[in-house]
């Protein structure tokens, strides 16, 4: 091999390094990720060390809907860096109210077959504009918005996860799974 042709060698090597860096970057950050579920405010839906893929443009085009599951910045009052990951239940300009075991929007009854049944009341309260409620299946040890006295405003959604990768035996796509009784 002549030294021109290492040379162009290493050249076209060190390219392709440097595009493959580029693209997973812009894919982690902009496009898809794979985050580990770090407690068990999502059980029985997400347990302990699951791995989920999570989806990061869904919601430039598209508003959160009633019973995805996000993950999230927690809103600033919180003074917490890591990201939290719950599902949505209030969306903009709801009423909702807990009791009874159950959650109530606008009076009506969710049908939550996901959800431990919480042991609490909560509200009514209405979600303001531009913001969500959200709670954790494990309702009872979850830290979430019936606690946080503050609102999950729309622009700290980052993602929303899809699917359960890891342990192979849990891998499933994430449902939604809400309805009204």
């Amino acid at each position: 091999m002549e030294k021109s042709d290492i040379k162009a060698f290493i050249t076209e090597t060190i390219s392709i390094i440097v595009i493959a860096v580029v693209l997973s970057l812009i894919l982690r950050y902009f496009v898809i990720e794979a985050r580990i579920i770090p407690s068990e405010s999502m059980v029985p839906t997400l347990k302990i060390s699951d791995r989920v893929l999570v989806n990061r443009f869904v919601y430039f085009f598209k508003d959160p809907q009633r019973g995805d599951i996000v993950i999230f910045d927690p809103p600033p009052s919180l003074n917490r860096d890591e990201m939290f990951i719950k599902r949505v239940i209030g969306l903009p300009g709801e009423t909702v109210e807990m009791k009874n075991g159950q959650v109530f929007i606008n009076g009506k009854a969710l049908n939550e077959p996901y959800a431990v049944p919480l042991n609490y009341t909560y509200g009514p309260v209405t979600v303001p504009q531009d913001s969500l409620l959200v709670l954790g299946d494990n309702r009872n040890a979850s830290y979430d918005s019936h606690q946080w006295n503050a609102w999950l405003t729309r622009d700290r959604v980052k993602g929303k996860a899809m699917a359960i990768f890891w342990p192979v035996g849990r891998a499933s796509l994430l449902e939604r799974g809400v309805s009204f009784q």
